[in-house]
């Protein structure tokens, strides 16, 4: 039979590694137990992403807790998001509540589609790209959109569902349709 001999430091560096990994196995993330600073961007052991939410405390004080969202991430638990990501893709931890308005705003679009934000942080170029889903944007076509044509790529995602604002009439003449092409009626119609 072998015979395994450990010095005194082997032990202990062989007992300190057995003891922080079971300890990591039992720790799970529960969006009410994660302070404000990393709340936002996280992902609970559910699989549930969590959101930051104000209240009014009973001295009238605005309040912020974490709480945990119904929105399921399909593959990814047990996440909180890292301050590079946070960071490369310019989003805010104190956010309460997230839109896809942040989609039109150019250095917005900009930094989440930027390599060091879209090729490494998952979570973040999830959400994104499920709130782009949910307004008829493809989140890739309108990254290539934003690498290539960045103006182009703020007037297709305007296009895909919200009104733009005013026209003026030498661009309104430049992209009106020829009188020989018929609109499609609204779905709505």
């Amino acid at each position: 039979m072998a015979s395994f001999k450990f010095s005194k430091i082997q032990l202990v560096l062989f007992l300190a590694l057995t003891l922080s990994f079971q300890g990591s196995l039992g720790d799970q993330i529960v969006c009410e137990n994660l302070r404000k600073n990393t709340c936002a961007f996280a992902i609970a052991s559910s699989g549930k992403r969590c959101l930051i939410e104000n209240y009014a405390s009973k001295d009238g004080k605005t309040e912020y807790q974490c709480r945990t969202s119904e929105v399921v991430v399909e593959g990814m638990t047990d996440w909180i998001e890292s301050d590079e990501c946070v960071r490369a893709c310019g989003v805010d931890r104190n956010s309460v509540g997230i839109s896809s308005d942040s989609l039109l705003e150019p250095q917005f679009a900009s930094k989440l589609c930027s390599p060091s934000c879209y090729q490494n942080c998952p979570n973040i170029v999830d959400l994104y790209f499920n709130l782009a889903a949910g307004e008829g944007v493809f989140l890739p076509d309108l990254c290539e959109a934003q690498r290539t044509n960045p103006h182009r790529a703020m007037i297709e995602l305007m296009s895909s569902g919200g009104a733009p604002g005013p026209i003026s009439s030498a661009a309104f003449e430049a992209v009106a349709p020829s009188s020989e092409a018929v609109a499609p009626s609204p779905s709505w119609m």
